[in-house]
């Protein structure tokens, strides 16, 4: 299939797939006698590998890991589950980073006014704190 039949069944902009292509995320396709690129099957299967893993929040190296693993069927779950464990401590951090932000701007969105001078702005207040 070419290149834009394969960004239809797996779901991706036809960019996407040159770009997993360059980081050598999808095997280099074959190319026809005019030029054009051919994939196989498991090009659309691992695109929706990569698409799923990034929806899960893996960074591309991760993928790439993730997809190395996937090739060695006899191989041990044991790198898997920690490139994966590795990832839910990251969102879990991310999480409470977010959590403390939102504690901090919530109370000052609700004291301002929305309208009026700047000045005696709690928002602004806030920021320009450390300034002064």
């Amino acid at each position: 299939m070419n290149i834009g039949e394969l960004a239809r069944r797996a779901g991706v902009p036809i960019d996407t797939v040159r770009y997993y292509e360059r980081q050598q995320l999808l095997p280099t396709a074959r190319r026809s006698a005019a030029g054009y690129r051919i994939f196989d099957d498991d090009a659309v299967q691992r695109l929706r590998f990569i698409r799923r893993a990034k929806a899960l929040g893996f960074r591309l190296e991760e993928v790439g890991d993730l997809l190395m693993l996937s090739a060695e069927r006899g191989g041990d779950m044991a790198s898997v589950r920690q490139t994966a464990a590795a990832r839910l401590a990251d969102i879990d951090l991310r999480m409470r980073e977010l959590e403390r932000m939102r504690r901090v701007l919530a109370p000052l969105v609700d004291a301002c006014p929305g309208h009026g001078a700047m000045v005696g702005c709690p928002i602004m207040a806030a920021l320009q704190e450390d300034l002064e």
